[in-house]
């Protein structure tokens, strides 16, 4: 290698050492030097893996399998290098590389973008592909995007084979679209799951249709087909069946060329299922035996805050990531099956490695925990009020707190009243920032003998999971408020639908019956008998394929809009309602019921993503949103906006005016994300009340009262804290 080489490896070395001399984590630091030196240093670092290397990429899973099969492979007598700290972007890799100077196999986990620049560097043996979820959309943009990148990094590397989650849809569209050789794992039968409400994958990945399941397990995963072409879930070439699980863990029998062989892991969860077959299929490839697998499997312990447990006075502590839908969905599954008396605590940062953007929190089934009425529920991290305020919308009041210690203290004084007993369980799921800070915590406390401290004394009996309480009025026996939520199978992208679960609870608590009514691609209403629409944003061919189904519905919307029917449309669905709108790189006709059109942004590329408050006419606090968007919107002079951007950062429709959204009748249109109506209550009891007004015009009812106002304190307080910190 060349001068640049051997500096840019001497100064990563030397920078490691002197980490280490002073105590320190060497983290990605010796990485980023040596990438400072030579941008290339990764490609000679990588010839220090005689034997080969193997990536692992996927959404969720990626630390536990890569750190699981550098387990195995050193139980096979291997030697190893391995990023097992979970520092999985280029100067990661290259720092855990300058750790050694040989080893026979390289075990490293990837960040799904960054293996474009990884993968051509290493020129891996192996690129183990586990799942795809939506995930960071203001950092990593659409699934597509990811699909992309990664398809270019296998094709800059031909000869590496990928072994991917044939059970995924969107991993079987990257095996298509490349050459290099592959294998799919997956599961031969359903393992029989509650089906959770959001799935990452509705369209077909070859044509416009829709996809089918003969059955699913979650999120996407399952066993699918379109009925429109041939794409379909490809042969398994390891494949599960025989799933036995237990809290004692999972087992299963994996069948592949060679035969038929019972594996298992304590691990008692679903997704460990997956993990299991994909680091087999590992294994299998690379002729590591069965005896060192299942060796390495049985005594595997991750020790990062991944499924870790702790006894910390008494109470048995669950440790768990969860940083986007689908692994938020999982984690609920495993607190449900403690059926006892519990404790859950969930942390929530912002920070720029979690995404800015929290909407997701609203694609969490955190309903299903609603009926656990002895759990004790939590809110911490940065976004703690967020989760407060959705955890109040699933029917369960939440405690904020500071932080884990915070959670033992007030715990202690729930024991001590007898409100729970001694021997709690405690499950404690955080996102990818806030899981370092709680993982600390717990570890000092199993550190000082399993003990947290003192008690806390301020102790609210609210912290109790608990039913919202709804208002005793009612309307019992009259004809229910419809809200259409239309085409939620294509048009919600970022938890847009939990504007939905908003005004439904609303009505609710005031005792009026609401019915939600949700129009699926290919179905149809009369919008005569509904009383609000909603419309929310989607991916760009979902989005593309929703806007046909639309226009088919033009003339019966604009009848709608003109008798003045409230409408609430939300980013894609805001943009569509105009004369055109920005489909990719294309502009394509909307349904021109607003005066304005969206454009291409013109000499910038950029898209515009960033928290913002507004001042609306709508309501008298601040309006709290998040914008994230390529096309800009354009009003027509008269067409009135939502509201103006006061904060520093945001934008609104564009670069330039500083107006957001618009206001036409009953119609708002924004590209406010959060969903917008969580913490603004007087823009949805704004649309509440036109709806109730458009109800009592079709029945022929005396105009509506307004409406009798609801303890907002959560909402509220979750407003306040993001505009006195975008002040």
């Amino acid at each position: 290698m060349g001068l640049r080489y051997t500096l840019a490896k001497a100064a990563g070395t030397a920078s490691r050492w002197g980490l280490r001399r002073l105590g320190r984590n060497a983290g990605n630091v010796p990485g980023k030097i040596a990438r400072v030196i030579d941008p290339d240093v990764l490609s000679g670092l990588g010839r220090r893996c005689s034997e080969g290397s193997i990536i692992t990429v996927g959404t969720n899973g990626k630390t536990s399998t890569n750190n699981l099969l550098a387990d195995i492979f050193e139980a096979a007598g291997k030697t190893v290098v391995c990023n097992r700290s979970g520092a999985n972007l280029t100067e990661g890799i290259a720092s855990a590389l300058l750790q050694t100077k040989q080893a026979q196999w390289g075990l490293f986990e990837c960040d799904e973008l960054w293996l474009a620049l990884v993968l051509p560097r290493l020129k891996s043996d192996y690129v183990l592909l586990l799942n795809l979820f939506r995930d960071q959309l203001d950092r990593c943009g659409e699934i597509d995007r990811i699909q992309t990148s990664i398809a270019g990094a296998l094709a800059s590397s031909p000869d590496t084979v990928l072994i991917y989650n044939g059970d995924d849809p969107l991993c079987a569209a990257i095996a298509n679209a490349v050459d290099n050789r592959s294998y799919a794992f997956g599961l031969e039968e359903s393992m029989e799951l509650a089906q959770n409400t959001v799935t990452d994958a509705q369209m077909c990945q070859q044509c416009n249709g829709m996809i089918r399941y003969r059955y699913r397990q979650y999120g996407q995963l399952g066993d699918y087909y379109c009925e429109q072409c041939d794409f379909a879930r490809p042969p398994l070439a390891f494949a599960g069946s025989h799933i036995s699980m237990s809290p004692r863990g999972v087992s299963v029998d994996v069948r592949s060329s060679q035969g038929c062989e019972r594996v298992s892991t304590p691990q008692a969860t679903p997704y460990a299922v997956y993990n299991l077959i994909a680091a087999y299929a590992v294994c299998s490839l690379t002729d590591i035996p069965l005896g060192a697998f299942q060796k390495a499997v049985d005594a595997f312990n991750p020790r990062n805050g991944r499924l870790q447990r702790y006894c910390i006075d008494g109470h048995d502590v669950l440790l768990n990531l969860a940083k986007n839908p689908t692994g938020f969905n999982q984690n609920l599954k495993i607190i449900e099956v403690d059926r006892g008396p519990k404790v859950a605590a969930f942390f929530i940062n912002d920070n720029l490695a979690d995404g800015r953007d929290i909407s997701w929190i609203w694609d969490i089934d955190f309903e299903e925990l609603a009926d656990h009425q002895d759990t004790v529920v939590f809110a911490g991290g940065t976004r703690a009020h967020d989760v407060a305020v959705r955890l109040k919308y699933a029917g369960i009041r939440a405690t904020v707190v500071e932080d884990i210690a915070d959670v033992f203290g007030r715990l202690k004084g729930l024991v001590e009243r007898g409100v729970l007993p001694e021997d709690a369980g405690v499950y404690a799921i955080a996102n990818y920032t806030a899981l370092p800070t709680v993982h600390r915590s717990l570890d000092a406390m199993e550190a000082h003998g399993g003990e947290s401290g003192e008690a806390s004394r301020d102790m609210q009996p609210a912290s109790l999971s608990t039913k919202a309480t709804e208002s005793d009025a009612s309307m019992q026996g009259e004809a229910p408020v419809v809200i259409a939520h239309v085409l939620p199978d294509l048009l919600n992208l970022y938890g847009d639908g939990g504007n939905i679960r908003v005004l439904e609870q609303r009505l609710k608590w005031r005792g009026i019956p609401v019915e939600v009514r949700r129009i699926h691609h290919n179905e149809s209403i009369d919008l005569t008998e509904v009383d609000l629409v909603f419309m929310g944003g989607g991916p760009d061919r979902e989005q593309k394929l929703a806007s046909e189904q639309l226009l088919a519905m033009r003339d019966d919307l604009a009848a709608y809009v003109e008798a003045d029917g409230p409408l609430l449309a939300i980013c894609g669905g805001y943009q569509i309602l105009g004369r055109q709108w920005l489909w990719g790189d294309e502009l394509v006709p909307g349904l021109g019921l607003l005066a304005m059109e969206t454009r291409r942004p013109g000499t910038s590329a950029d898209r515009l993503i960033d928290n913002m408050v507004l001042e609306s006419p709508l309501a008298t606090h601040p309006v709290v949103g998040y914008e994230n968007h390529a096309g800009r919107t354009y009003l027509d002079k008269g067409l009135e906006g939502f509201g103006r951007v006061v904060s520093s950062c945001g934008h609104g429709n564009n670069d330039t005016d500083r107006i957001e959204g618009t206001r036409y009748r009953n119609i708002v249109g924004t590209y406010s994300h959060g969903p917008l109506l969580s913490k603004n209550p007087e823009v949805a009891d704004w649309l509440l009340q036109r709806a109730l007004e458009r109800w009592a015009s079709r029945y022929g009812q005396p105009a509506p009262q307004p409406l009798e106002p609801l303890d907002d304190s959560e909402e509220l307080a979750a407003n306040a804290v993001m505009v006195k910190r975008l002040s």
